[in-house]
């Protein structure tokens, strides 16, 4: 087991990288916590591989357990799924001293944190990712959210969870299409802090094999240890933080164009990837050749992914709207080489082109 902290002051937690950790929820919360009761909150096909386990845990350490079973993805991901949580917690009578524990992906993991956040005026929470995507970065870092017809994750809040539990055993259970998007981020986080990470990736992935458990357990501790870090200087994403978005710009604005759930989050965010790489080349010095090997990595990773045909005016409108956008300005990550992330705001004329340019490489 590897334990990573986030040192935020009197937020501080920590991030338990644990196979089999699963079946050491209840003691672990136990160790954290001084009550006996909670709430734990899943979605139906997570409950059905690991709902089961996860009660079981808690029981044994004698936790009292409400279970929610609601339901999951970027659709549903409203203020109005919010507020439906909002009741059934109410309706339980949870209180402030009752912790949330989310067993389940990054959307719900957002939509349920933003809920421990609002309800009581916040209560604790504890996070126990089900998705690659989830365990090296949405469940980690606070940040929580729902998504609102005008872009993604425009209203939220930042609440640091008191608790988080990464059990890579449970990924056996992840559709290939979840793993894969799960990867977009993880080659994020070599390509804005780990060349050594963005190598091993390389090596292993594009022989055509996934990773053993072991080196897959590697590779969420690095990530999980880049994000603690970058967290722990800039929790609410004030400057160092926003190298986090590598690839979200364009990432978010195709999730919004195609409509919430076409493309799974992973997917846009590798495609935007491609675009913010071609960005680099033009507006921060990123060389072709680094560029070209990212990108086929990337395409190697997703072998099945079409890039949408958005047309420009949709794409900047939602690019527009993006919560990182500055003084009516996109605010991009860019690559002046793999480990030095910089911000960048681009001319219109020059995303374009990129945007352009990443679709004929793409094909």
């Amino acid at each position: 087991m590897a334990v990573v902290k986030v040192s935020l002051g009197p937020r501080s937690y920590s991030v338990h990288v644990d196979p089999g950790g699963l079946d050491r929820l209840g003691s672990l919360l136990a160790r954290r916590y001084d009550t006996r009761r909670c709430a734990l909150v899943t979605s139906p096909r997570v409950f059905r591989h690991h709902g089961r386990r996860a009660q079981a845990s808690l029981s044994r350490a004698g936790w009292a357990v409400e279970t929610f079973i609601t339901p999951d993805g970027e659709r549903v991901k409203t203020p109005t799924q919010v507020a439906a949580l909002h009741r059934r917690l109410a309706g339980a009578r949870l209180d402030r001293t009752h912790p949330i524990v989310v067993l389940a992906g990054g959307t719900l993991g957002d939509m349920a944190g933003f809920a421990a956040a609002t309800y009581l005026r916040g209560v604790p929470l504890v996070h126990v990712p089900t998705t690659l995507m989830a365990q090296v970065d949405s469940a980690v870092g606070g940040k929580t959210g729902v998504n609102l017809p005008q872009g993604k994750n425009l209203v939220g809040a930042f609440w640091q969870p008191g608790l988080v539990l990464c059990d890579p055993n449970v990924l056996a259970t992840l559709p290939e299409k979840e793993f894969r998007s799960g990867l977009a981020e993880v080659i994020k986080y070599g390509c804005i802090a780990s060349p050594a990470l963005l190598a091993r990736l390389r090596t292993t992935l594009t022989r055509g094999t996934w990773p053993g458990a072991q080196e897959l357990g590697r590779w969420i501790v690095e990530c999980v240890r880049i994000k603690a870090r970058v967290v722990s200087l800039d929790e609410r994403e004030g400057g160092l933080r926003r190298v986090l978005n590598f690839g979200h710009t364009y990432g978010h604005a195709l999730e919004k164009t195609r409509g919430y759930g076409k493309l799974l989050h992973g997917e846009a965010v590798a495609l935007g990837m491609v675009v913010a790489l071609d960005v680099s080349r033009r507006c921060a010095g990123l060389d072709a050749v680094t560029e070209g090997s990212i990108v086929e990595l990337i395409k190697h990773c997703f072998p099945d992914l079409s890039f949408p045909r958005v047309t420009w005016t949709a794409a900047a409108k939602a690019m527009g709207a993006d919560k990182k956008t500055t003084a009516g300005r996109n605010v991009w990550i860019v690559l002046q080489r793999p480990g030095r992330p910089g911000v960048f705001t681009p001319v219109d004329a020059d995303v374009r082109r990129s945007i352009e340019r990443a679709r004929h490489v793409w094909a």
